[in-house]
This record gives structure tokens, sequence and C-alpha cells, in this order.
């Protein structure tokens, strides 16, 4: 849709182009089609009268008349420019979206091959230890106090060797999403920090979000992400998640 309403003036653009505007010295201007210099004449087609029409050549302005003539064409060659840039931007945006399965989950690129990454289990550290949140309400699972979510081991398997790395999450609903910074314990990374007061429906969550860009690819839930600024090294996570809710899916990684 959007080609096509650049595409529409650019049309109207290249109409008017057949035509221009004979300027006089006067300050009026016929509109023609064509028109030629012979000696001291000037000979033009007239749209008005649609008919071959002279003039003397001493009554026309034909310093403003060629000038105009020439911004035009360059009008018209920046925006077929611009068209073409957007073609190749779109084709090569398809190109990266057929790349990257339907399936929900967290993908790179790397050296022209696919790289998948795999859904992290996350448990709850409360005052009685880590669990698995396997009791649960209708709005989400039942803590009270100050808990947080852990993922075991000192670091990520899945090591990143680059600084400012882009990834490809294709959500499994409409949900919020985030790169977040880990804090490292011992032997487990804190992906949040949660506070549940008794009697709240929902959980306070606090993590250390990273700054990022993203792009929505598909209509989908397809979407690219990466950070604004380099990552230190140390451990991260991509996060899809509802505010409050505890429903997360984490895929975490390292960059070394």
């Amino acid at each position: 849709m959007r080609r096509l309403l650049i595409l529409l003036p650019l049309f109207a653009m290249s109409l008017l182009a057949a035509n221009s505007k004979l300027y006089m010295k006067d300050g009026d201007f016929q509109i023609v089609r064509e028109y030629t210099v012979e000696g001291d004449r000037v000979r033009y087609y007239s749209i008005e009268r649609s008919d071959w029409e002279e003039i003397p050549a001493e009554l026309v302005d034909l310093k403003r008349t060629e000038a105009e003539a020439a911004a035009r064409a360059a009008a018209q060659q920046k925006q077929a420019a611009a068209i073409d840039e957007e073609d190749q931007a779109a084709r090569e945006q398809r190109a990266e979206i057929r790349k990257i399965p339907v399936d929900p989950g967290v993908y790179r690129i790397e050296n022209g091959q696919l790289r998948i990454f795999k859904l992290a289990d996350w448990k709850v550290h409360t005052s009685k230890g880590r669990q698995a949140l396997k009791m649960l309400t209708p709005v989400g699972p039942i803590l009270t106090g100050k808990s947080t979510i852990e993922i075991d081991g000192e670091h990520s398997p899945e090591v990143i060797r680059e600084d400012r790395p882009e990834f490809y999450l294709q959500l499994a609903q409409i949900e919020s999403f985030a790169i977040v910074k880990l804090t490292p314990q011992k032997d487990v990374r804190v992906v949040e920090r949660l506070t549940t007061l008794p009697g709240n429906i929902e959980t306070e969550e606090e993590r250390d979000a990273v700054e990022i860009f993203s792009r929505q690819m598909t209509e989908n839930g397809l979407y690219k992400i990466w950070p604004q600024e380099p990552l230190k090294p140390g451990d991260y996570a991509v996060i899809e998640y509802i505010e409050g809710k505890l429903n997360h899916r984490i895929w975490d990684f390292r960059i070394q």
C-alpha cells in the first residue's frame, strides 16, 4: 500500500513531465508538449490549442524554462531512486523473514546459518527455597513477600562473541519483551526480583532491562531486536512476559 501511495504521485509527475512550461520574458507561460529553437524562432506544440505554433525567440525566457525542466528531471530521478531503494529493502526483509521459523522462540542468523536458542528452565527462589511455580490461580502463581526468578548455572552455554547481537523473536502471543542483564549468584543467575504483598493478585517485577531497538517484521509477532549500546561481557536473556503474571519465557545467552 505504501509503495502504491508513492507510485501514484510519481505517475502524476510523469504525466506532467510530458508537458512543460515555456516561459515568456513578460512572466507569462505556455503549457507545451515539446518545443524546439529554430534560429530566431521557437516552435512548440500547444497543449491548450492542440497544434504547433511559433513565437519569436527573443520573447521566450529559455534560461528559466530549461532550469525548471532540469529541476523537474532531477526530482523525478531522485523519486525513482528512492522507490528502487525501498524495493531493495523490502526484498531483503522478505529474505530475512524466510530464514526464521514460524514457531515461537529466539533465533539468530550467524554466517548465513540459523541459530536456535533453547528455552531456559527457571524457578522462583522464596524464603522457603527454590521451587517450581506449580501453585497457580487464574491470574498467576500464589506468592507473598520477596523472591527472585532464577536460572540454574553460573553461566549460559549460549555464547555470543559480539557486543551488539541481533535477535529474531517470534512471540507465542502478543506480549511484552525485553533483553535483561542477569545477576550472578552462587550457582544461579537472577533474572528478576519479585515483590508480592498479601492480598495482592499481581506481583511487582524488577529487572535490569537493556535499552533496545526493535522492528516488527511480520503481523503475526516476529520482531528483530538488538541493544542500543554495546553489551559488556556477562550473562543476559531475551524474555517474553506479561507484567505481573509470571508467565515468562526466557532465552539466556552470554556475551564473551
